[in-house]
């Protein structure tokens, strides 16, 4: 028995709209990065790309538990010795919030060509306007994302 393998040309991508008004981070980036691997699907390939297009709106209106988001800090490196900066999640959401959340799912991507290639796929927009209508985007619920 052969492993199954899909070509290029088998391999059909959807468009999802995610409102993550009110939902909790980490919840929702986890069930946006599923999408973006692929792993819904039955032809699902570890190594290769088999995902959707996912378009998070309402980013500026997303909530982290239990003051994480003070807790929580985003590093960066310049690559120079002592050129580490960091900073908290809630001043990063507060200047940028489609980065933070962009970042929050890049975290869950594999490392590498293969998920620098899945991040493509992802557009995060901080209002609720997207320039992505004519694909037809199907909006998605992730009901366990819901804050409390």
């Amino acid at each position: 028995m052969a492993t199954y393998s899909p070509r290029a040309s088998e391999i059909h991508r959807q468009w999802h709209v995610v409102d993550a008004e009110g939902m909790v981070l980490g919840r929702m980036c986890t069930e946006v990065a599923r999408l973006l691997k692929g792993k819904h699907k039955p032809m699902y390939t570890p190594h290769i790309d088999t995902g959707d297009h996912v378009v998070v709106i309402n980013a500026d209106k997303i909530v982290m538990t239990s003051g994480k988001a003070e807790r929580t800090m985003k590093y960066r490196h310049s690559g120079y010795p002592g050129g580490i900066k960091s900073e908290s999640y809630a001043k990063l959401h507060a200047r940028k919030p489609a980065e933070a959340v962009r970042q929050s799912i890049r975290g869950m991507l594999p490392k590498g060509p293969l998920g620098r290639q899945q991040l493509t796929k992802l557009k995060v927009y901080a209002g609720p306007d997207h320039p992505h209508g004519s694909q037809k985007p199907t909006p998605l619920s992730i009901d366990h994302a819901k804050a409390r």
